[in-house]
């Protein structure tokens, strides 16, 4: 009960209003069902066995005015019960992605984002079809069990028993099966995952995989994931295959029962003809009532893979959450940063903590950079300012305040990051760049592109800054969407800026105009340079050095030649023409 008020709470009224609305309609189809048999065996009792043709007529036409009525009936509980499960469907589907956009990287990281698509989709249309069966059939079907058997016992109560041992039989079945399917399900699921978590990994890296040659390994990894979903899906649906045949089976050993001892009562006389024809059909209203119900019962099963799916989701609760009202800031006066005695780890455990005794203290307005090798946890460093990762112990001050006593997104406004992996949106230029401020002018979205040198090759575009970039923006070479991203940064104002190598497909002349830029536009703005170019940082008023997770040594760069073994040695291969050398630096 629990679990369907967490998937169906929060449900608009009108769709509410459907759901209640189709059971009760489907009552009045099977109530014009269950009669019509009777009406039926009065016409052939009364009316041809007596020759009463006006009876006949007049009882003929009331069989057509019920069957019209139980027409319009169905077909209005079907209406009612489809677009209901299209509301719960929608509800489900805002919420859990209403859900997904509270979590942090942390919780996302956990769940992986295939297996978050799987569940937006899939999980939600099986949960959405079984909910329309359980609001159209889980009444309709036990009233006309109830109503058939009612009519039958009437009828003839000896010959009713008959089909009341179908009963058991079916109902034993259906425990059996239900109980050895669901762990088979839930498996399923999970491979559907995977093959879905392989689909994602090709598209998005489509152009590595052709760079490299690499189609026919990622169509036979393809092949593979998509043989394990049939697989498990084949060895989850045999058993539910079994139940039908079962019903069958017991279904005509019943009918066949019936006609034998209600064709015997005929002979005798003491049971009339159409009281066995009306009896038949009972009968069959009654078992196929019980078979969709066995259905109906075996569907619930199989969602329940799909529904505790989605309630995981539900249930996370957030890594990272806004203070009371009471306590949060509102306010971020200065870019002014303090890390104190930080230690941070992704899986929360104190020995497996990636960054160690991190004591920083960054000035407002400042230009800081940072660099270090692969695994140095610069990226990491960064993230703990947003709070996009939150700290295992320790604090981050931002303008001196804890960033954890800050509403997330008056936070979040304040700290611009172009992160490493560059992520551009469908639609125009204009579009994208609005991301920062979606009340940006056009002419301050075309100073920002002028300070990240990017409003040269757009004016080159037919279309300039209406161009469509295409998912994930296609479009565009590497170095022009580096430059896209730190104009979308730019027109946010940000407090503080964050550059996470965020220049490296640009050449150095291009990477020099930007820093100039971006000193003039943001002068009040702190701006936090990782990179991998001692050139890059070298003019910044603080450098700092990151080696295996910690601070290697903090100075400007004469002072981190004297003083830095790590920082001179780079610094001097790269002096030497190795160009870019850097510390193996790449995406962490």
């Amino acid at each position: 009960m629990s679990n369907m008020k967490k998937l169906c709470g929060g449900m608009e009224k009108k769709y509410v209003l459907n759901a209640v609305l189709s059971p009760l309609v489907m009552i009045g189809e099977v109530l014009m069902e269950v009669i019509i048999p009777f009406v039926m065996a009065k016409i052939i009792d009364v009316g041809i066995g007596k020759l009463d043709l006006p009876y006949v007529i007049k009882t003929g036409l009331l069989m057509i005015g019920l069957a019209c009525i139980s027409l319009i009936c169905g077909v209005l509980g079907t209406y009612f019960s489809t677009y209901a499960a299209q509301g719960y469907a929608y509800n489900l589907r805002k919420k859990l992605f209403d859900r997904i956009q509270s979590f942090s990287f942390a919780n996302i990281d956990k769940f992986s984002s295939a297996s978050l698509v799987t569940r937006l989709t899939t999980d939600i249309t099986m949960s959405q079809n079984v909910f329309r069966m359980m609001i159209h059939m889980f009444f309709r079907s036990p009233i006309m069990l109830v109503a058939g058997s009612f009519m039958a016992f009437k009828i003839n109560a000896r010959l009713a028993l008959v089909f009341l041992v179908s009963v058991p039989i079916i109902a034993l079945g259906l425990v059996i099966i239900s109980s050895m399917a669901y762990p088979r399900f839930e498996k399923m699921m999970h491979r559907l995952d995977d093959m879905n978590r392989t689909v994602q990994e090709n598209l998005i890296s489509i152009r590595v995989v052709k760079a490299f040659v690499r189609g026919e390994y990622e169509e036979e990894k393809f092949y593979k994931a998509a043989e394990n979903v049939k697989n498990a899906q084949v060895r989850a649906e045999k058993l539910v295959i079994f139940l039908m045949p079962l019903m069958q089976l017991v279904m005509y050993l019943t009918m066949i029962a019936v006609m034998w001892f209600g064709g015997r009562q005929v002979v005798f006389g003491s049971m009339q003809a159409g009281e066995l024809i009306s009896f038949f059909t009972y009968v069959t209203q009654v078992l196929s009532s019980l078979m969709m119900l066995g259905m109906l019962f075996i569907s619930i099963v199989m969602v329940r893979a799909s529904n505790h799916r989605i309630i995981e989701v539900l249930d996370e609760i957030p890594d990272i959450d806004n203070p009371s009202e009471a306590e949060k800031v509102m306010e971020v006066k200065d870019g002014s940063i303090k890390f104190k005695n930080v230690n941070f780890s992704y899986n929360k455990k104190k020995e497996n903590c990636i960054l160690t005794d991190i004591n920083l203290d960054i000035k407002s307005a400042s230009v800081v950079g940072i660099i270090g090798g692969t695994g140095s946890s610069k990226t990491s460093l960064v993230s703990l300012i947003p709070r996009l990762y939150e700290v295992f112990s320790g604090s981050v001050e931002v303008a001196g305040v804890d960033v954890r006593k800050y509403d997330l997104k008056v936070l979040r406004d304040s700290v611009a990051m172009v992160l490493q992996k560059n992520v551009l949106f469908s639609g125009s230029i204009k579009d994208n760049l609005r991301w920062g401020n979606q009340d940006a002018s056009d002419e301050e979205i075309i100073e920002a592109c002028k300070a990240a040198d990017a409003d040269t090759f757009i004016q080159s575009f037919p279309d300039k800054y209406e161009t469509d970039l295409g998912q994930g923006g296609v479009n565009v070479s590497g170095g022009q969407k580096q430059r896209l991203c730190i104009a979308r940064a730019l027109l946010k104002k940000p407090k503080i800026l964050i550059l996470d190598d965020s220049t490296s497909a640009v050449d150095t002349a291009t990477e020099s105009r930007i820093r100039n830029s971006l000193h003039e536009l943001a002068p009040d703005t702190t701006k936090i340079i990782i990179a991998q170019r001692i050139s890059s940082v070298k003019d910044a008023d603080v450098i700092v050095v990151m080696d295996d997770g910690k601070v290697s040594g903090i100075g400007s760069h004469e002072e981190l030649l004297k003083s830095n073994e790590i920082y001179r040695e780079v610094y001097e291969s790269q002096q030497q023409g190795s160009g870019d050398a850097d510390l193996a630096g790449g995406d962490e």
